[in-house]
């Protein structure tokens, strides 16, 4: 069990300490598209819980909430309607944190709560559309976590996570900020496009090892593998640096970067950094066989080829960039801030490539799931702790305020 080390906001202190320039970017980028639709979406949700507290009328299911103050539980909701032609409802059996999980849950971010938990999960299949031809009841299916419909031009070239058929950032788990598509951790998720969003696990695969997939995993993957093959080819012997925490207390879990460094020994790296200034962090990256440095460290080390940024902060981009090295990528997972000061002229005259976004998960799960098969990708080396998903609110509340890096529930 993680010791105490983090303190959850209550709502007031939540709103006191959020940048309002970040709150203003951030509306802007939620309506970029598809904006009527978003209005609508909400309008709906909540003049359906309206009549729902006045004339309960749907089938009812249990689904883990966040509230203020970091408070888990459990909480009877309405179920998600039958699916419609294209949709499917599936029942998770394995689910995962997010390593964003515990600064949303802890109110340091600008996501506003309560919400439904949870967004990476393998589930089961319990009922599709009259129109799916790729999964039927009873298949175990990876579930990503954002929701694309597989049709528009950006889902057709593979840009799942900015598909046009929904509004921006549609995922599960983020309630009011990724459109109240409801959490993994319930009884059941609806799926608006079963054949295009469903992946079906493979024989032999463990589903607590691959919940991860849905987001995490995918994320890591996509830092490196895109890069790596070509700089190898330049140089066998080309490092890959990956920076994690720059502080020694950062509520943000690590594993988006473990997994990155487990994707890049698997796709042949033999040099692989590891920074974090957290010494329980550098403890777990050695015992996975990667090279565990100290920020401090990094002023006496060369400049790398491939940097793959994961600290979630404006310095951790502007580190990133000054240790890539010329002709070289930075690969950065971003962050919730507005802005960031970044060594431009630098970047410009060493010919750095930079890449800040998203990962398109759904595009990336097939790649991945093939390493995970061949047993050279293991994500279940990262977990942290496995318990039933029963157990949810405590095994949730310890993780949220320790400082465990990955934790998997399971039903049954």
């Amino acid at each position: 069990m993680s010791l105490a080390r983090f303190q959850p906001y209550g709502t007031v202190r939540q709103l006191a300490t959020t940048d309002p320039r970040d709150l203003a970017a951030a509306s802007k980028a939620l309506f970029g598209w598809n904006g009527g639709q978003r209005v609508s979406r909400l309008h709906g949700a909540a003049i359906a819980a309206a009549r729902e507290r006045v004339r309960p009328g749907r089938e009812r299911m249990r689904a883990l909430v966040a509230g203020p103050g970091g408070r888990l539980a459990w909480r009877r909701v309405p179920a998600p309607p039958p699916p419609g032609p294209l949709g499917a409802t599936v029942h998770p059996i394995a689910m995962a944190t997010c390593d964003l999980d515990r600064p949303l849950v802890l109110g340091r971010t600008p996501f506003p709560l309560p919400l439904q938990l949870g967004h990476e999960c393998v589930a089961e299949v319990v009922a599709v559309g009259s129109q799916v031809r790729t999964v039927r009841v009873g298949d175990r299916v990876v579930v990503p976590f954002e929701i694309n419909c597989g049709e528009c031009g950006a889902c057709r070239a593979g840009l799942t996570g900015s598909c046009r058929a929904v509004p921006p950032v549609s995922m599960y788990g983020f309630g009011l900020v990724g459109g109240h598509w409801g959490g993994a951790y319930a009884d059941l998720v609806g799926v608006p496009f079963a054949d295009a969003m469903l992946v079906p696990l493979p024989e032999g695969v463990d589903p607590a090892a691959a919940a991860s997939l849905a987001d995490t995993v995918c994320d890591g993957f996509r830092h490196v593998a895109p890069h790596l093959p070509r700089l190898l080819e330049r140089d066998p012997d080309a490092e890959v640096l990956i920076i994690g925490a720059l502080p020694a207390r950062y509520p943000f879990s690590v594993s988006t970067a473990l997994y990155a460094g487990l994707t890049a020994r698997a796709l042949g790296a033999r040099r692989v950094t590891f920074c974090d200034a957290r010494g329980q962090v550098r403890e777990e990256a050695a015992g996975l066989g990667l090279e565990a440095i100290r920020p401090a460290e990094l002023r006496r080390r060369d400049l790398a080829p491939l940097v793959v940024d994961i600290s979630g902060s404006p310095r951790g981009v502007r580190t990133a960039l000054a240790k890539t090295a010329p002709d070289g990528v930075c690969s950065s997972v971003g962050s919730l801030h507005h802005a960031a000061r970044i060594p431009i002229s630098l970047s410009f005259i060493r010919n750095v490539t930079l890449h800040l976004g998203r990962a398109h998960t759904r595009t990336l799960i097939p790649q991945v799931l093939e390493l995970v098969t061949a047993g050279t990708l293991r994500p279940e080396t990262v977990t942290t702790r496995l318990a039933d998903l029963d157990d949810a609110p405590e095994v949730l509340g310890d993780h949220m305020t320790g400082d465990a890096t990955k934790t998997v529930l399971t039903t049954g």
